[in-house]
């Protein structure tokens, strides 16, 4: 089967305005790292904030890259007869390919912003818009100053749809990025206190995610989630830079798409929603209320696009978390078995407060516990302490039975807690880990949580191992 070309020679000569050195071919794809590498992509070697990928060409040519975008003065590094691209920057390249992908493009295209879940509504438009054709979208988060590029770029010309994730964590860092991406619809799913250590007020975050709204096209569309205390400034935000079209989600009476009624269940959740005028009922494989949320903007990014709705919510019965965000973990344990939900991805006050309630519904086995192991949440700023305080309501309102924490912020969490409540508290994730071993028992459900400078990552990868079912062992063996 012959690989599809995503660029010929000329055209990322003409994109990026290279010089070619030695025989390149045309590219099937991007890359700008080699472990992920596959033969025929252009492996642009971008400099990153720990390493240059410079120093890596030599594994993607030995692995089967087409060609390597390389700093004009750093081309004497490599063999004269190494087939390269020549530039002056490499990174400004990869912008310039991503420019050159948009202009090409007749796909409709949908850029994603938002405090919290942006990648969880960006992988549900993913499967939505797929069920009505060839669709593109951003890998894993990739939504910074080289990850949306770098999607962009990889854009194919015959997709029919792309959808972009848009993150960001200073002011000005969006205007940039969506200015790149050029969608038809741009979607804020909400404005929490996230990344706060780095602005003055929650309102500062409001205009920051407003950033989305500088790269609209011409008769492009905003969807805004009318729950959410910011929509009144995201709002006026828009009309002030001429959006004409405000579509809002949510569970307010006035929502254009609005959540009419829910069942939510330790799996999946079903709801009722009228889009536009159009009334539908549909399963969501991955269970949450904040799921639900996402999905209602999901809907009407579809209806926007003019993408067929009933197939877009056939299609999200099959939604999975990705990773790191609720993913179920079997675990072998003495008696039988208990399941981790790994929600170590990352974590602030609206992600912590949502895992809490799913882990109220998720269910255990005999004599089993509800669990939380939860790391600390960072980037809060002064009000990081009391922010770790105040989950001790919500982990009392969701019955929760035990909670291990580790980290100094945790600590604060700690103290609030009855004595009932507490599992155990270690200064760092792998102290905490070695207490969570012993702890454990058949029918417990755990979720971890924390932000990713607290090592949840590594927590829930020790347990896995340690707790392997006799199916990964075999598997493995």
């Amino acid at each position: 089967m012959s690989v599809s070309q995503l660029y010929s020679l000329d055209e990322l000569v003409a994109a990026t305005g290279g010089a070619v050195r030695g025989s390149p071919m045309g590219v099937s794809g991007l890359s700008i790292d080699t472990r992920t590498l596959v033969p025929s992509d252009a492996f642009f070697a971008i400099t990153g904030d720990n390493s240059d990928g410079h120093a890596y060409v030599g594994r993607a040519l030995e692995n089967g890259a087409a060609l390597a975008v390389v700093a004009r003065d750093k081309a004497d590094a490599f063999a004269p007869d190494a087939p390269l691209l020549l530039v002056d920057d490499v990174l400004e390249a990869l912008r310039a390919t991503a420019v050159s992908a948009r202009a090409r493009s007749q796909a409709g295209i949908v850029a994603v912003t938002g405090s919290v879940g942006k990648t969880t509504t960006k992988e549900a438009l993913r499967l939505a818009l797929s069920s009505d054709g060839p669709t593109h979208a951003s890998a894993a988060s990739y939504n910074n100053h080289w990850g949306v590029p770098l999607s962009l770029a990889r854009l194919p010309r015959e997709a029919r749809y792309g959808v972009f994730e848009i993150g960001m964590n200073h002011p000005g860092e969006i205007t940039p990025l969506v200015r790149l991406v050029r969608p038809q619809v741009a979607i804020i799913t909400t404005v929490e206190p996230v990344h706060i250590a780095q602005f003055s007020s929650i309102e500062e975050i409001a205009d920051a995610k407003a950033e989305i709204f500088d790269g609209l096209e011409p008769g492009g569309a905003v969807v805004l989630n009318i729950d959410n205390p910011q929509f009144a400034r995201l709002k006026a935000a828009a009309q002030a830079k001429g959006v004409g079209r405000i579509v809002t989600f949510g569970a307010d009476a006035g929502a254009d798409v609005r959540l009419v009624d829910m069942c939510l269940k330790a799996t999946c959740s079903t709801l009722v929603a009228d889009v536009l005028g159009t009334r539908l009922t549909l399963k969501v494989g991955t269970p949450g209320r904040h799921i639900i949320q996402n999905v209602l903007a999901v809907l009407a990014a579809v209806k926007l696009l003019g993408a067929d709705l009933a197939l877009a919510a056939l299609a999200l019965s099959a939604l999975k978390p990705p990773p790191g965000r609720g993913v179920p973990i079997e675990l072998a344990v003495a008696g039988g078995t208990a399941t981790l939900l790994d929600e170590s991805y990352n974590a602030n006050t609206a992600s912590m407060r949502a895992a809490i309630d799913v882990l109220s519904r998720t269910p255990v086995g005999p004599r089993g516990r509800r669990i939380a192991v939860l790391g600390d949440m960072l980037e809060l700023g002064t009000d990081g302490p009391r922010h770790h305080r105040e989950l001790a309501g919500p982990l009392r309102a969701a019955g929760i039975d035990l909670v291990f924490a580790s980290g100094p912020l945790m600590h604060e969490l700690w103290g609030e807690l009855p004595s009932n409540m507490r599992g155990g508290y270690a200064p760092n994730a792998e102290a905490l880990t070695k207490l969570l071993s012993s702890a454990i028992r058949s029918g417990d459900t755990l979720m971890v949580k924390g932000s990713n400078g607290s090592r949840m990552g590594p927590l829930v990868k020790s347990l896995a191992e340690r707790f392997r079912t006799p199916d990964e062992a075999l598997l493995e063996g």
